[in-house]
């Protein structure tokens, strides 16, 4: 049987359990599997058999929502993607600017008595009025759409309210005699029933609408950004190509490019599109694929992948792949595919609002009906249902996750960890296994000297002198790692190099001192030179490419004079990093694509147990996957192109912030400085921030729990109930701001073994 597979945009999604109604209905149809995520707006649809798109929108039309085929990714030049999200962030803010200037003045005429005027009380219903119809209408909207279908989430509650305040208020004004001159809001501690009339709930109905859209703003704004990922991915492509047609070179846009031209790349260029190799030999910077750091020779025959740097010489290429079909667009498709597939972050205040919602119109109801048994007239019994209604409504509600997350995210911007957003947090408690790569992340990612062996009668210095001097007309990594070794003006004295040559793929020559000096490889000295090299460099050039180092082999007069090992070195805090890791109960693996040497060397100076080398871009996907499978909660470290896949699925996502944007955007969190002993503080303020916003939501909860019962009894003053609601919005706010205390853990002293070793590297 056939199976389909079937992307599906989302719209009109809210919180959390709209995505679970939207999966419910599409898992109904037979032979449906189907994902909703409601971060990214997107559904994952896996059908067994036959069935037809139109089958699957009209099912998620039935759930209240529309949805549609995905549009093609646009290009980095084509703005109007972004312009839907654009518009609808722009919206949420005037919404939120314009409501939060209208309902300041109500809710300071409310809560203060001294500035209570003569009829301030049509003040402030002028005032609220476009406050409660205006910038509550997105919650009205979607609390009417669940209603259509037999679903109550936090929408619901916010819209019944904000309803309930404003409408008991008007009937106040109206119709008791709250609309009377010199109307006061009394502070008394216990309400009286008969004189609910007099009382309105205008500064409730305002504020309250205020903070949960300043809530929605946040959050919307957060999921914006799951889009970034592929953007940033598809801007790392070239604009344009040089093909060659007609016998002639011919400038035109990538996306004119057809399999079988011929593209023309110099040196400095981005190779256009997938392709082999037709004319010339080079070294191509593939570290966006491969995330290591020295450039890969390449000659006639050669695959080359569209987006990576020609840093050497002239190369014609034939292009094999185009469009969607080439290797950039397949990494942006597995970042697309492991965002959609992420496991749904749903809100604790929508989970719970799916009990709490239904029970609070149930008391609501046997309060109104309690009081008409009772004997008591329909005005007592109408008050006690809807002050029930009012002090349910979630103020302290929607300030929890956003005040905390405001000042918990402001927090780590100042230690230089940023956090994405409120979906992140949850992770991180559960987190217990942290994968990391390899180079840029447990290591500098740029090539250094770590070692150096010489043949009888040479200097150590001398060796290092005469290298960076032939290699100082060099723009090969290896030639810039040896010649910065060179750091005092005095090594350098009379150490010019003339004549200087390079032969691609092999090593240098130039004359120094009137010294004909040759550095390359050791197969190029022995064949091109006829140089022997001495049993005991032999023995060290095999134990330094065993441990992954790249080794360069010197030579003058005629003598090989001694060998110059160089690799990505281990960062001086990457140790105290995975011990402090390791202190938060996370189990460390190394992921790389590098060998196993270089892997496990990195590892064993690291301190890492677990390594898992030679791995690919869909590899380290595939890896992130299976631990998942096996039940592990994933935290995915990395900072390459290659890595913005298994950042996109793992848990949690954590960027190097001197890394690529496509590995930055595809993360929950940066890390700007680069520094990996800074995922440890990333984590623990994740969690204390995670911690803030329960802890938050329950004193929220708590406060209306405690005050529903005087609700219920019709006691409840206007005044109390604000000044109750007041004080749960202050203790939630001077909780979170308790965050600004935070500390990073502090540094100790680094923990470096001996030099480290990378990947054995063809000189290119």
């Amino acid at each position: 049987m056939s199976t389909v597979d079937v992307d599906l945009d989302i719209i009109g999604m809210t919180c959390a359990s709209c995505a679970n109604r939207v999966e419910r209905k599409l898992n109904k149809l037979p032979g449906v599997q189907a994902t909703v995520n409601f971060a990214t707006e997107k559904a994952r649809v896996h059908a067994e058999g036959q069935v037809a798109v139109e089958q699957l929108i009209a099912a998620v039309e039935q759930a209240g929502y529309e949805a549609s085929i995905p549009a093609p990714p646009a290009g980095p030049d084509d703005e109007r993607a972004a312009l839907p999200q654009d518009e609808e962030l722009a919206s949420l803010r005037h919404r939120l600017i314009i409501s939060a200037a209208l309902a300041a003045p109500v809710a300071v005429l409310s809560m203060v008595p001294v500035l209570q005027f003569t009829y301030w009380q049509w003040l402030a219903l002028a005032l609220a009025a476009p406050v409660v119809v205006w910038g509550a209408w997105p919650f009205h909207r979607a609390a009417a759409i669940n209603a259509r279908h037999g679903a109550a989430t936090m929408d619901t509650l916010i819209s019944l309210g904000v309803l309930a305040a404003f409408g008991w208020s008007l009937y106040a004004l109206f119709f008791g005699g709250a609309g009377m001159s010199g109307m006061t809001m009394s502070v008394t501690l216990v309400g009286i029933p008969q004189a609910s009339g007099h009382e309105i709930y205008l500064e409730v109905a305002s504020l309250v609408t205020v903070f949960i859209l300043l809530g929605r703003y946040l959050e919307i704004r957060a999921k914006q950004q799951s889009g970034e990922a592929l953007r940033a991915l598809l801007e790392l492509g070239a604009k344009d190509a040089v093909v060659i047609r007609t016998g002639a070179e011919l400038r035109v846009p990538v996306g004119q490019l057809v399999p079988g031209d011929i593209v023309v790349v110099r040196p400095g260029e981005k190779i256009p599109a997938d392709g082999l190799v037709a004319e010339g030999v080079s070294a191509v910077d593939e570290s966006m694929l491969t995330g290591e750091s020295v450039p890969v020779e390449v000659g006639p025959g050669s695959r080359v992948v569209g987006a990576t740097v020609n840093t050497g010489g002239r190369l014609l290429v034939e292009v094999t792949r185009v469009g969607a079909d080439t290797e950039l667009a397949r990494m942006a498709r597995l970042v697309e595919e492991a965002q959609t597939g992420k496991a749904q972050a749903q809100r604790l205040a929508d989970r719970v609002s799916a009990i709490f919602v239904p029970v609070v119109i149930a008391l609501a109801l046997i309060a109104f009906a309690g009081w008409l048994m009772a004997g008591a007239g329909p005005e007592i019994a109408f008050t006690a249902a809807v002050t029930t209604l009012i002090i349910a409504c979630p103020c302290a509600l929607g300030l929890a996750t956003p005040t905390a997350l405001l000042v918990g995210t402001g927090r780590g911007a100042q230690l230089g960890i940023l956090i994405r957003g409120p979906q992140v947090l949850e992770q991180t408690r559960r987190v217990d296994t942290v994968v990391l790569d390899k180079t840029g992340t447990i290591t500098a990612g740029t090539m250094a000297i770590t070692g150096s062996n010489t043949a009888a009668g040479t200097d150590t210095a001398e060796l290092i002198q005469f290298a960076a001097a032939v290699e100082h007309g060099s723009e090969h990594p290896i030639g810039r790692a040896i010649t910065s070794a060179i750091t005092s003006a005095a090594t350098r004295v009379g150490r010019a190099v003339e004549s200087f040559a390079a032969e691609t793929g092999q090593g240098v020559q130039g004359i120094v001192d009137g010294r004909l000096v040759v550095a390359g490889r050791a197969s190029w000295i022995t064949a091109q030179w006829a140089l022997p090299i001495p049993k005991e460099l032999r023995a060290a050039i095999a134990i330094d490419e065993a441990a992954g180092a790249t080794v360069t082999v010197i030579a003058w007069d005629g003598q090989v004079r001694g060998t110059i090992s160089v690799a990505d070195t281990i960062k001086p805090t990457s140790r105290d990093a995975i011990a402090r890791l390791r202190s938060l109960g996370l189990t460390p693996i190394l992921l790389t694509g590098d060998n196993p040497g270089a892997a496990h060397t990195i590892a064993e100076a690291a301190g890492i147990d677990d390594v898992r080398a030679g791995v690919t871009p869909k590899g380290k996907l595939d890896t992130i996957r299976d631990l998942q499978a096996a039940g592990k909660v994933v935290a995915m470290v990395g900072d390459g192109v290659n890595d913005a896949p298994a950042l996109a699925a793992a848990d949690l996502g954590i960027a190097m912030g001197t890394g690529t944007d496509a590995a930055i955007t595809a993360a929950d969190l940066t890390i700007v400085s680069g520094d990996l002993v800074l995922v440890s503080d990333a984590i623990r303020l994740a969690r204390r921030t995670l911690g803030t916003i329960k802890g938050n939501l329950f004193w929220a909860f708590a406060y209306n729990i405690a005050a529903i019962p005087v609700a219920m009894l019709a006691l409840l003053n206007p005044i109390l109930a604000g000044a109750a609601m007041a004080f749960s919005s202050v203790f939630v706010v001077t909780n979170s701001l308790r965050l600004r205390s935070f500390r990073p853990l502090p540094a100790t002293e680094a923990t470096t073994t001996a030099p480290t070793r990378n990947t054995v590297h063809a000189r290119t």
